[in-house]
């Protein structure tokens, strides 16, 4: 029997509205559950008596696998479609979210809130869900599309933010982990609204596997210069997600206040993903994200310069937020631009693991630098100077699509 028999075909009722709505429901709920780990960092460390970077290194496995394995997830959707791919990483990611409150040891924190919720995020990741929600429209909308799964799961990080830290405040911190692990395992219906099918109609694919597609993207020099520079994304992203509740703390500010500026980057976030996927469609995306890397790096500049103070701090947060995911819809849609969109999951999950590389590092660097140095004020200053780099290295990139898309 040949592989393509055991594709899953589309279900007449899955009308494109559907399909976006259903992918933006998954991107919301797994996006905004994980974007509430760095409101945990705090209460669990102080309770179990760990350091930071103990609590910092879990949350740098969660990324790295994160990252590590969702090549691999892309590669099962582009080959047996979204559905299965994406229920069983909610059940995977429930499981390793209940593991944190049984956890009593450091290893036992890095195998469930590190290993399996990372591979959980990996397999429910909004990027297989935007590659499902843009087969179904035509190729003048995907960068819009692309924004609003981007766009969604900041919903989810506004949503899950303050709602997180209120269940912390009012029934501790294992409490609220429940509480998100069944939020998680909704996601597990919500994959049965996407279309089963992963081929795309009206595209000239070459290959007959996504090792072929790998393989032409690895021979593209704009592929890579647009790995490395999202990096910096994971560096900068992760760092803040993670360690601005507790450096707020620091501050002498009350923990409501992280937790406020973690939804405020949520919010604007919705606003700068909008815009990027608006703008994708009508400028360069390369130019677009050159000028995101460039103002993060003023930002933080900014930021390590100024008064610390709750409005600063509030301020900081929503400039960030519409730089934050903005870089998303602008990388998924040169991917999606120079390739196509039938292995877009596949070559999106190589650009996301240097993302997610990225992400480790800041993390886990930020809660080593803190317990040697007591201060993050050497990871500010790294986020300018990284922000600076991935701005010049995307001016080189070339958005033209590859020559056997020209021929279609």
């Amino acid at each position: 029997m040949q592989s393509s028999d055991f594709r899953m075909t589309s279900k007449a009722w899955q009308r494109p509205w559907v399909v976006i709505l259903g992918g933006c429901l998954i991107s919301l709920i797994g996006f905004g559950a994980r974007s509430s780990y760095g409101l945990y960092l705090g209460p669990i460390t102080q309770e179990l008596g760990w350091t930071r970077e103990t609590f910092a290194f879990a949350m740098a496995l969660q990324n790295l696998f994160w990252g590590v394995m969702l090549p691999l997830s892309g590669m099962l959707a582009d080959r047996i479609g979204p559905i299965w791919v994406i229920g069983a990483g909610a059940l995977v990611y429930a499981l390793g979210t209940l593991g944190i409150t049984v956890a009593d040891t450091a290893w036992g924190l890095h195998l469930t809130g590190g290993v399996l919720v990372g591979t959980g995020v990996a397999f429910t990741a909004f990027s297989l869900a935007t590659a499902a929600m843009v087969r179904v429209v035509g190729a003048e909308r995907r960068s819009f599309i692309m924004g609003l799964g981007t766009a969604a799961g900041s919903v989810g990080q506004v949503l899950y933010s303050p709602i997180t830290q209120g269940v912390i405040q009012s029934y501790g911190w294992s409490f609220a982990l429940v509480l998100s692990a069944i939020s998680v395992v909704v996601i597990l219906p919500l994959a049965f609204l996407l279309p089963g099918d992963p081929r795309v109609q009206k595209e000239n694919v070459v290959h007959t596997s996504s090792m072929g597609a790998i393989r032409e993207a690895f021979a593209h020099r704009g592929f890579l210069l647009l790995t490395a520079g999202f990096f910096v994304c994971g560096f900068h992203v992760a760092f803040i997600t993670v360690h601005l509740p507790i450096y707020v703390t620091d501050l002498n500010m009350a923990p409501m206040v992280g937790a406020i500026a973690i939804s405020l980057i949520g919010v604007f976030n919705i606003v700068g993903s909008f815009l990027s996927g608006v703008i994708g469609q009508r400028f360069s995306k390369k130019f677009g994200l050159s000028w995101i890397y460039g103002l993060r790096a003023a930002v933080l500049l900014v930021f390590l310069l100024a008064p610390k103070t709750a409005p600063v701090i509030y301020v900081f947060a929503a400039t960030m937020g519409l730089l934050w995911l903005s870089t998303v819809p602008l990388t998924v849609g040169i991917v999606a631009q120079v390739f196509g969109i039938r292995y877009m999951a596949t070559l999106f999950g190589f650009v996301f693991l240097s993302h997610q590389i990225g992400s480790f590092i800041g993390v886990w660097l930020g809660g080593y630098l803190h317990d040697v140095t007591g201060s993050y004020d050497l990871m500010w200053q790294a986020g300018v100077l990284m922000g600076v780099l991935a701005a010049v290295v995307h001016l080189p990139i070339d958005e033209n699509p590859v020559g056997r898309l020209q021929k279609a």
